[in-house]
């Protein structure tokens, strides 16, 4: 190999190449699975391989996939834990027991519902607000000076955009950090920390992966250096709440095709939502790419290339309608979960019937499909 210095590479090389990565004993292009979960020591009793001790901590397989994240998403250093909530469990164990947080209202309801729970538990002042509304997340945030901000964009399944910078700088002006769940957009399409987050949060089992089949989560910072990143590092080792070298490996596997992915799933969805908002038995699309879309502007300065494949529209005739056409659909699979190469639809009123989801929304998470099959089976269940 060359010993000459690579240039700076965009995120579709970083991403191919696996931010350099090989199996350095072998050579492979392909980095290998490193199984063991402990490592010798000398005659001596000094570690052979003195980054090597013992899996919970030391894991190449997943000190790969957090150097090929950061590298895609601008960070000074990434965390991988088991899954998604893992990663939202770690930050807001951070949080001083009597003191108060502040969490946009409406998110992925999985995270409003541990958030809750914790905060009750913890005797944490939760506050939630519409932080896509700038002067609401101002005002919240100066009354009640939170440790914490959380904002979710787009958000899950509503699609509401919140300025990145905007909140950063509210956040900021209290002492709070800002934290980001980007996993809709993915690092591809939205960068937060260059936006001014402090720390951006992926359910890696979306897009990150984008095969269905890991289960994973990853915690981004801007600075490794702020006592919270340290708290969260060293909650991380002792609590246990690790990847699996497999699991690390596939989630490299699966980054190294992510912009394609998103890209395709991104240009796939606009073209959904371009045939819902024309449809006569769509009442509603939220999707951020449509001009119409109130966080319209804000999405196309912030999200580069692509609005992502996560897409919501409300069928007239509430759950009857909405469960019939669900029913209909012969591509899309009727399953949770977003990000993966294979279409799925949700209705979304089943899952959380007690959150305000209008009855006839259906959420879609759009692949790779061809646009043209997907359009076909989304016309034939709603009825042309």
């Amino acid at each position: 190999m060359s010993d000459t210095p690579k240039p700076p590479m965009r995120p579709a090389t970083l991403a191919a190449q696996a931010a350099g990565a090989i199996d350095g004993e072998t050579a492979g292009v392909v980095p290998a699975v490193h199984m063991a979960t402990t490592f010798l020591r000398g005659a001596d009793y000094a570690p052979l391989n003195g980054d090597n001790i013992y899996l919970r901590s030391h894991n190449e397989n997943t000190r790969v996939a957090e150097r090929l994240l950061s590298a895609l998403e601008g960070a000074a250093e990434t965390l991988l834990f088991p899954s998604g909530m893992a990663a939202v469990a770690a930050v807001f164990r951070t949080v001083p027991t009597g003191g108060a947080v502040v969490v946009q209202r409406q998110i992925y309801w999985g995270t409003t519902a541990w958030i809750r729970d914790f905060c009750e538990r913890r005797q944490i002042t939760l506050h939630e607000v519409e932080a896509s509304d700038a002067a609401a997340l101002a005002a919240v945030c100066a009354e009640h000076r939170p440790t914490l901000v959380w904002v979710e964009t787009p958000s899950n399944p509503w699609l509401r955009i919140t300025d990145v910078a905007g909140a950063a700088q509210i956040a900021h002006n209290v002492g709070a950090a800002l934290v980001v769940d980007s996993t809709a957009a993915s690092p591809v399409l939205s960068q937060p920390l260059a936006l001014g987050a402090d720390i951006v949060m992926h359910s890696a089992t979306k897009g990150i992966n984008g095969h269905s089949d890991v289960l994973a989560g990853s915690l981004s910072v801007r600075d490794h250096d702020r006592p919270m990143w340290q708290a969260i590092r060293a909650d991380r080792d002792m609590a246990g709440a690790v990847l699996g070298p497999m699991e690390a490996w596939l989630l490299t596997r699966g980054m190294r095709t992510l912009p394609l992915r998103m890209r395709e799933m991104s240009g796939n969805a606009m073209r959904l939502a371009e045939f819902l908002s024309d449809h006569p038995n769509v009442e509603t699309v939220l999707y951020p790419g449509l001009s119409d879309h109130p966080g319209h502007e804000i999405a196309r300065q912030q999200m580069k290339g692509g609005f992502g494949g996560l897409l919501s529209f409300v069928v007239k005739g509430e759950a009857q309608a909405a469960l019939r056409a669900v029913g209909r659909l012969q591509l899309f699979h009727r399953a949770t979960s977003l990000g993966g190469v294979e279409s799925l639809v949700e209705h979304r009123h089943t899952i959380e019937p007690h959150t305000g989801i209008p009855e006839g929304l259906l959420r879609l998470s759009v692949g790779i499909e061809d646009a043209d099959d997907l359009i076909a089976d989304l016309g034939q269940a709603l009825g042309q």
